[in-house]
């Protein structure tokens, strides 16, 4: 489970960094009819590596904090691919 803080309307799609626990990301959509959410998916599935049809969004649809599931990767992994230290989530 990846938490994930969205920014709709932004300038580009990218990864906006961290706010503790949680990856920020930003996404060019309009949050309307999921155009964001599925852009939101798309951008982690290109920064991890991974096919869209191993995320999944579980929580948050009608907001900007998400809750996405990750299929197929550990802690390390996921941490690895978005440029953070694993050993820092706790912090």
């Amino acid at each position: 489970m990846l938490a994930v803080r969205l920014q709709p309307r932004a300038g580009e799609n990218a990864l906006a960094g961290w706010i503790g626990n949680t990856v920020k990301l930003r996404v060019t959509a309009p949050p309307v009819d999921g155009a964001a959410n599925t852009l939101c998916i798309t951008l982690l599935s290109k920064l991890l590596a991974i096919p869209v049809s191993r995320l999944a969004l579980i929580k948050g649809v009608h907001s900007r904090n998400k809750v996405v599931r990750i299929l197929g990767l550990n802690l390390q992994q996921v941490c690895a691919r978005l440029d953070r230290p694993s050993s820092r989530l706790n912090a």
